[in-house]
């Protein structure tokens, strides 16, 4: 059934009286009202010398809605050639369809607007709805709006961009196909308590079918008797068209035939298009009725509003000023854009908009000369500067890692009065926690909280895992349940890396703790989450519990990777229970686990410190087999090892590889280095790596402090690696 016959079923005997028709011609009012700067909606330009268009005075609420107003009447022919007037009330039922459509139509184009303008507020969303529903409605007095709905593809609009059109075309569709499944569930529910479903379904319940059956079989017959009525339906309708075809008795006059064969081909005509309407449109959205004339004379002050809302046009480059753009297009990051500038200004005399078309090409051609010229027309009058173009720099200075050029931005910002706003802060959270400076993102969080912002899930995280980063995992759980208690769950991310701060300090207590929040939170044991679990009782001592969290990975259904059978060797290795670790690795094994650069690592310097060399070389020459260069934690290990075993040679290769990596080196490694050097009598080396360590910026430990005292003073009389 085609879009003529479901929208105008209801007016559809009344149209088939009328042999022939008039169309009232349409005078349609223009509105453009948008935030955006390239427009969804093109509308024609007017000449310049309209009057309607002036400065704006008018305020922003005379453009939420506009109202055309349609005149006319429908003429009927008669036999004897009399003029019939069709009053606007016979196509009440025409409004109820006309009504439903409009009303499903704007309810979704709403949904779709709201999605794309995001800034935009309700005023806004509803002027650019009543743009989109007059085109609409043009095409349905046009009688185009069948052919356009019936096509595969949506058309291009003169009016509409592309985009916008095929949303209409697409949203017109769904609609379309809602109301013909509402109007058939309606004949379905009427056909479900029609006498002969009723006499059917009692006696099968009479026969002793009960139950879901019987509901499928009541349902089974009310659609048979639906496709029934449908069929007869479209053969009435097909009789009607026939007999509207048919040609006046032979008996007649040639000029009544003329007439009539006339009206036969107008009948035609408005066959193959939607129902023509006549008098005022009528209609209602949400409750509002559109028909009122004052819609009319909020028409009026359209132009003037529009002329303040709408987006202009920018202005053309030509002559000199096209040669200075170029010049200006090709400039490289260190070159100076201020003369060009001030010459393209002379020449051009822009505005803001002509402004941000120039920023839009730079920004396609080189992001840094696009972050240098915006930075240079902060100060120009002509740009009108807006605390939104500061926000936005600053944003891209932070997202390219450019702290210094962000802080110059806010620090500009501030000297000009101009208070940071919400957007501003909030990037300065985010900036901050990245670059991993607690206080001056602590200090804009708290900032947004002054302000009466409640800040969102995404800053939340952003303090989450600056706190974490700074090892201050009180804070980052203090935030955590205070986002909980605002029903949010933070993110995965951040309960992983507060977990893996617990499981590196060694805190079995707070590792477990998160733990458990995280299945609270509704994320599942992973591989990764247990890992961290064995890594915190491996790091506390315990290899126990480390063990019985290695055999619920397994459980789980995990495969152990190489970090966390690692970790648990590491866990054997803190209690010397080689024969476990051992017995740990073959079984491994044998299950076909292929034992990597890490296991191999811990197993190094565990039988490092047992002073097992001619394993630990033989473990190195599988490491070398499979063409892996020794990390700097297993150099770590190979230099106490043949420091304490006093192989002078091998130790001093390997504090070669150590010292060459100083500036990787952690507190704890300089001290196992510098501790290995003094038990195998190396005092000179080990001041001079302790040394280093100072240079670095490390604090050594009263243990080692003590241990090099008592190398000075025994003064061991050992030869040095460094000669």
């Amino acid at each position: 059934m085609n879009l003529k016959h479901f929208l105008s079923r209801l007016t559809i005997n009344k149209v088939s009286r009328f042999s022939g028709r008039r169309t009232p011609s349409l005078n349609y009012r223009e509105v453009c009202t948008s935030r955006c700067i390239t427009p969804l909606i093109y509308l024609p330009q007017y000449h310049k010398d309209d009057s309607r268009i002036g400065n704006p005075k008018t305020s922003m609420a005379h453009s939420l809605f506009y109202r055309f107003v349609h005149s006319g009447q429908q003429t009927v022919p008669s036999s004897t050639n009399a003029v019939e007037t069709v009053s606007v009330d016979s196509e009440d039922d025409d409004d109820v369809v006309m009504n439903e459509f409009l009303s499903r139509f704007v309810w979704i184009m709403r949904g779709k607007l709201t999605e794309v303008y995001t800034d935009a507020d309700k005023k806004e969303i509803d002027a650019m709805l009543h743009i989109i529903v007059e085109k609409v409605v043009s095409e349905m007095e046009a009688g185009r709006l069948e052919s356009f709905l019936g096509s595969e593809t949506a058309s291009v609009s003169q009016d509409f961009s592309e985009d916008l059109w095929k949303t209409v075309w697409e949203v017109s569709n769904i609609v379309v196909e809602d109301m013909k499944k509402a109007k058939k569930k309606e004949k379905m529910k009427s056909f479900l308590q029609s006498e002969e479903v009723k006499d059917m379904a009692r006696f099968a319940g009479e026969i002793g079918i009960r139950g879901d059956l019987l509901r499928e079989l009541r349902f089974k017959w009310a659609r048979e008797k639906l496709e029934d009525s449908e069929f007869y339906d479209s053969l009435e309708l097909l009789r009607q068209e026939a007999k509207q075809q048919e040609p006046e008795s032979e008996s007649e006059t040639e000029t009544t035939e003329f007439h009539e064969d006339n009206i036969e081909k107008e009948d035609d005509a408005e066959e193959i298009s939607l129902p023509k309407r006549s008098g005022k449109i009528k209609y209602k959205i949400y409750g509002l009725d559109l028909s009122k004339p004052k819609w009319a004379e909020v028409a009026d002050h359209i132009h003037e509003i529009g002329g303040s809302v709408w987006p202009q046009e920018p202005k053309p480059i030509s002559g000199k000023s096209k040669i200075v753009t170029e010049k200006l297009l090709s400039l490289q990051v260190d070159d100076d854009p201020s003369p060009l500038i001030t010459e393209w200004i002379e020449l051009q005399q822009p505005n803001r908009i002509d402004w941000i078309a120039l920023l839009n090409r730079l920004k396609q051609q080189n992001d840094q000369l696009y972050f240098k010229v915006t930075e240079h027309l902060l100060d120009e009058e002509s740009f009108q500067t807006t605390i939104r173009d500061y926000s936005q720099l600053i944003e891209a200075y932070a997202k390219n890692n450019q702290l210094n050029n962000a802080e110059r931005i806010i620090k500009k910002m501030t000297e000009k009065g101009i208070s940071p706003d919400i957007l501003t802060k909030t990037t300065m959270v985010h900036m901050y926690s990245k670059a991993g400076n607690l206080n001056l993102a602590k200090e804009a969080f708290d900032s947004l909280r002054s302000l009466g912002f409640q800040p969102d899930l995404k800053v939340y995280n952003s303090m989450i895992m600056a706190y974490i980063n700074t090892g201050d995992r009180k804070s980052s759980e203090a935030l955590m349940r205070d986002l909980e208690s605002q029903n949010f769950k933070p993110s995965e991310a951040a309960f992983l890396a507060l977990l893996k701060s617990y499981a590196q300090n060694g805190d079995p207590i707070g590792a477990h703790r998160i733990f458990t929040r995280m299945e609270f939170a509704g994320f599942p044991r992973s591989l990764e989450s247990c890992t961290y679990l064995v890594e915190a009782y491996s790091r506390k001592g315990n290899p126990d519990q480390a063990r019985t969290h290695f055999d619920d990975i397994i459980k789980l259904g995990y495969k152990p990777d190489d970090k966390c059978i690692a970790r648990m060797i590491s866990a054997y290795a803190k209690k010397n229970l080689l024969d476990k670790g051992l017995q740990l690795l073959l079984q491994l094994e044998k299950e076909g686990t292929e034992h990597g650069v890490e296991t191999y690592s811990v197993l190094i310097d565990w039988l490092g410190k047992l002073q097992l060399m001619e394993e630990v070389e033989g473990i190195l020459g599988k490491l070398s087999e499979k063409g892996v260069d020794p990390s700097l934690s297993v150099h770590l290990s190979l230099c106490d090892m043949y420091a304490r075993g006093r192989e002078e040679k091998k130790a001093l290769q390997a504090l070669g590889v150590v010292e060459a990596n100083k500036e990787k080196l952690k507190a704890d490694e300089f001290e196992k280095v510098i501790s290995g050097l003094i038990a195998g009598g190396f005092k000179q080396d080990a001041e001079r790596i302790h040394n280093m360590m100072k240079e670095q910026g490390f604090k050594v430990s009263e243990q080692l402090s003590v241990s090099l005292q008592a190398a000075q003073t025994f003064n061991r009389k050992r030869p040095s690696l460094m000669r």
